[in-house]
């Protein structure tokens, strides 16, 4: 397809092409209907309510059963220790050989029936539904929804199978040697090879035929608010052995287990359990994975822990948390994004919208950001970003009108053919008054003041082809401001007899903004 075809074809599907009301929208067509978020709430925020007559239960229930509680999981602890210890002493943080002999068979028993005591002292009824697999029918136990740090009681009830668990948790005291105990595959979220070698150890313990302990794995990778599945990761399934789905529930009134990023603290939710006359879990066994999801009833997300670091980003940057969600897997994958470039997409959008109400990019703060005034062009560029025509932009719309908008407009073939638009009198440097004068022609804006914009572009008093072609692969947002002015000749030449048309991207620059109005009129008037 021919440039002047493709700005054809963007012009087309601008707000109000070919009609006469610029707020229209033509219909999304599916490609672009499946970047729109989908119809679930934040699933790594927890906001629960609690009234004030559930307040004063808990401050009485409290004053008798935190401190007893609390005793009773420090004891357990304790004795839980010493187990741990002798199973775990002699052998590397990271294990090479899986433990055996009397040393896995007495501390498996003791620590089974000490889980089960702890559990139970913190006022926990477990309710177990369903047959737990041998290792040898089923040698992975994948355990969702994950949505507390308690959730270690399926861990109890399926007879301490190894968990996958973060390289850090390891460390911490007394907790880190009982998490040793049951053999972990431990994961570093900070070392790039760490997911390579996470998947081969699985795969090495799944198909040892039983000498290793069963694996258990949360696959979503952090915690949500059970309001949706989000993206399991694919590790459990990558060995290609059976695997057991493991549901679990918490069909409570008051809800004081769930543990997310926006939230109650760790602290707290123990506090609020330890508080309460019991909580009820079910811990429920599948066959088939199949019957797993429709049990649960609730709606599958394509959000994912890359989720959970955007929104921790975004907090950094005094953006709402809720800001970073973009779905990273969907987006990343249809887009062809990376980690890297996604994250540094959040800080550009910060620096616009950190000033703004709700962290939203508005059309004032777009203009503002790209110094130029609020124009149709303008407005068509923020249309084509609003995805959803709200008048504000997210993050989410704004990654999307980067990759899918800007950047494939912003080839060296185009920012070449803009170059040699602004530089009027071809001496490969571009002037503030030529710079001014194409945008005024672009903008329909005969006074504007490009001044600041200018300045940003141009190291001195003029812009070499150089600094241009930089500051447009850095600020992709430019490249239909900037190619603007070639689709109004576009539109101008075709527009004329056959006999005085010249090829569309050799057209004269040479059209000033007044000659440009007049050749306007002249099209109307045919």
């Amino acid at each position: 397809m021919s440039w002047s075809a493709q700005a054809a074809a963007v012009a087309a599907t601008l707000p109000g092409a070919g009609v006469g009301n610029v707020g229209l929208r033509p219909p999304m067509v599916p490609r672009q209907a499946s970047f729109f978020p989908p119809p679930v709430p934040n699933p790594f925020v927890q906001q629960t309510q609690i009234g004030s007559a559930r307040r004063v239960q808990i401050f009485l229930l409290g004053i008798i059963l935190l401190p007893i509680r609390v005793l009773l999981v420090a004891l357990i602890l304790l004795l839980a220790w010493p187990f741990a210890a002798i199973s775990t002493v002699c052998c590397p943080e990271k294990l090479t050989h899986p433990i055996t002999g009397w040393r896995r068979k007495i501390t498996q028993t003791a620590l089974k029936f000490l889980g089960r005591a702890m559990f139970f002292s913190m006022g926990f009824i477990v309710a177990v539904k369903g047959k737990i697999a041998s290792p040898l029918e089923a040698p992975v136990f994948v355990a969702a929804p994950h949505s507390t740090f308690f959730d270690g009681i399926a861990c109890i009830v399926a007879g301490l199978p190894s968990m996958v668990s973060r390289n850090e948790n390891a460390q911490v005291p007394l907790i880190g040697r009982l998490l040793r105990a049951v053999q972990p595959v431990l994961v570093s979220r900070v070392d790039p090879d760490s997911r390579k070698n996470t998947i081969n150890e699985i795969i090495k313990r799944t198909t040892s035929g039983g000498e290793w302990p069963q694996i258990l794995v949360f696959p979503e990778g952090t915690c949500t608010n059970r309001s949706c599945l989000i993206t399991f990761k694919p590790g459990a399934f990558i060995p290609g052995v059976p695997v057991q789905p493991v549901l679990l529930r918490y069909p409570n009134k008051l809800d004081t287990v769930t543990w997310t990023w926006q939230g109650y603290t760790f602290i707290q939710l123990c506090m609020l359990t330890f508080c309460q006359l019991f909580t009820k879990v079910e811990v429920e066994n599948f066959s088939l994975l199949l019957n797993t999801f429709r049990a649960l009833g609730i709606p599958v997300t394509d959000h994912t822990y890359e989720d959970c670091r955007l929104m921790i980003s975004a907090g950094q940057l005094t953006l709402p948390m809720e800001a970073g969600l973009v779905e990273f897997t969907k987006i990343s994958r249809k887009l062809k994004l990376d980690w890297d470039g996604v994250r540094k997409h959040l800080d550009e959008y910060a620096s616009i919208a950190s000033s703004s109400k709700g962290g939203r990019i508005g059309i004032e703060e777009f203009a503002k950001y790209l110094k130029l005034p609020v124009s149709d062009v303008l407005r068509q560029l923020f249309a084509l970003f609003d995805r959803n025509h709200d008048g504000s932009i997210d993050f989410r719309e704004y990654v999307i009108g980067l990759a899918v908008l800007c950047n494939p407009s912003n080839t060296e073939e185009i920012i070449q053919v803009a170059f040699k638009l602004f530089d009027v009198d071809e001496d490969g440097y571009i002037t503030e008054e030529e710079f001014s004068t194409i945008l005024q022609a672009s903008l329909g804006v005969p006074d504007l003041d490009v001044s600041g914009l200018f300045k940003e572009i141009a190291q001195g008093d003029s812009i070499s082809y150089e600094e241009f072609k930089s500051f447009a692969l850095k600020h992709p947002e430019y490249a239909k401001i900037f190619t603007t002015y070639l689709d109004l000749q576009t539109c101008h030449v075709f527009s004329l007899p056959e006999e005085v048309q010249t090829t569309p991207s050799t057209a004269s620059n040479k059209v000033s903004p007044e000659k440009h109005e007049e050749s306007t009129s002249d099209k109307k008037d045919d």
